[in-house]
C-alpha cells in the first residue's frame, strides 16, 4: 500500500514526503513542477528525496484524465494532499490559476479519494488565510470565516466546504489543516524569509509592509510535518452518523512582530538589513495566530522549534544550498 503525496516537490510536500520515507513508508510523489517558482528548486528537492521507496509522477491535479492515469492501480492507502497555488499577493494577478488548481484539482482529488478501495483517509492543506482580516486573537477553528480578503482565502474555504460535502456524500474520512506561516529549509522564494535573507546578503532593503506593524505565526517545517503525520496516522472515524470531516489550525501558536522576525534573521546571517517600510499590500491582514488547542487535544501535537532555533537552521541551509 501506498501513501500519495501530492506537491511533493513543494516546500511542505518534499518534507512530508521525506519523513514517511524515513519511517519506511513506500510513498508516490506528484507535481505539476509549474513556474510560479524557479522549477530549479523544485528538481533539487524530488534529487534530495532519491529513495528505492519514493515514485514521483509529473501531473497537474486539475487535470482529471492525467491524474487518474497516474494513480491507476497504485493502491492507495492514504492521501496527504498538499498541492495547491499558494500566495496570496498572486492571487490578484492570476486568479485563473487559483481555480484550476485550488478548486478543480481539489474537486478531483475528492474524486480519487471517492474512488480508492481501502483508503484509510485523505489530509489537505488548507490556510490560514481564510480568517481573513478579523482583529480577535488568537484564531480558533470554531470563528466565522465567511469575508475572505483574497481569492486564495476564498479557495482555500471552498476547499473545506467541499471536502465537507463528501465527507457527509461518501464517509470519507478527511482533515483539513490551516497552515500558519510555514519556514524553513528549502522553504519557497517567494515567502519573507527567503525574500528577507536574499535581499540582506545581496545588500539591497528589504520591503516591510504595514511599515512592519504585522505579526505571523511563523511554524517552522519540522513541526509542520509532525502535525501532518499526526494527524494522517489518525482519521477521523466514519460510520459514527457525522461527517468524518476535521478542520485543525496548525501553527505555533505564538504571533510574532514582523520586527522581532527581522531582528532574529539579522543575528542569524551576521548582518543588517535595510528596512524600507511600505503601506500595507492588497489581500494582507496585519495579524495570525493559531490557537492549537484542538489538535493539541485530539492529536498530542506541541510545536516544539522558536523562531530562534529555526531561522538559525533555515540560515544554515540557504547559505550551503546557495554557496554562500
Amino acid at each position: 500500500m501506498t501513501t500519495l503525496v501530492t506537491g511533493a516537490a513543494g516546500f511542505i510536500g518534499f518534507h512530508v514526503a521525506k519523513a514517511l520515507l524515513a519511517r519506511g513508508e513506500r510513498v508516490l510523489g506528484i507535481d505539476s513542477l509549474d513556474a510560479y517558482y524557479d522549477p530549479r528548486l523544485k528538481h533539487d528537492r524530488l534529487a534530495a528525496l532519491a529513495h528505492p521507496g519514493f515514485a514521483f509522477a509529473q501531473v497537474d491535479i486539475a487535470d482529471a484524465g492525467a491524474l487518474g492515469a497516474a494513480l491507476e492501480g497504485q493502491g492507495l492507502r492514504r492521501i496527504i494532499h498538499l498541492a495547491a497555488q499558494a500566495g496570496v499577493r498572486h492571487s490578484i494577478e492570476n486568479p485563473q490559476a487559483y481555480v484550476a488548481s485550488n478548486l478543480v484539482g481539489h474537486l478531483n482529488m475528492l474524486e480519487v479519494a471517492r474512488r480508492a478501495e481501502r483508503l484509510e483517509g485523505m489530509v489537505y492543506a488548507s490556510s490560514s488565510s481564510v480568517y481573513g482580516g478579523q482583529s480577535k486573537l488568537p484564531f480558533t477553528e470554531g470563528d466565522p470565516v465567511d469575508q475572505p480578503v483574497s481569492l486564495y482565502a476564498a479557495t482555500k474555504k471552498a476547499d473545506e466546504l467541499m471536502s465537507h460535502a463528501y465527507a457527509h456524500l461518501y464517509g470519507i474520512p478527511l482533515t483539513g489543516l490551516r497552515f500558519f506561516t510555514v519556514y524553513g529549509p528549502w522553504g519557497r522564494p517567494d515567502m519573507a524569509v527567503w525574500a528577507f535573507t536574499e535581499a540582506i546578503l545581496q545588500g539591497r532593503p528589504i520591503p516591510v509592509f504595514n511599515r512592519g506593524a504585522m505579526s505571523r505565526d511563523f511554524t517552522y517545517v519540522d513541526d509542520i510535518v509532525a502535525g501532518v503525520l499526526a494527524v494522517s496516522d489518525s482519521p477521523p472515524p466514519a460510520g459514527t452518523g457525522d461527517a468524518p470531516h476535521r478542520i485543525y489550525n496548525l501553527g505555533n501558536n505564538r504571533a510574532e512582530p514582523l520586527l522581532r522576525l527581522i531582528d532574529v534573521l539579522e543575528e542569524a546571517l551576521g548582518r543588517k538589513a535595510e528596512r524600507e517600510l511600505l503601506p500595507m499590500q492588497p489581500g494582507d491582514v496585519p495579524a495570525t495566530y493559531a490557537d492549537i488547542s484542538a489538535i493539541r487535544r485530539d492529536h498530542g501535537f506541541e510545536p516544539t522549534t522558536p523562531i530562534e532555533v529555526g531561522l538559525r537552521r533555515w540560515v544554515e541551509w540557504y547559505r550551503g544550498y546557495k554557496g554562500v
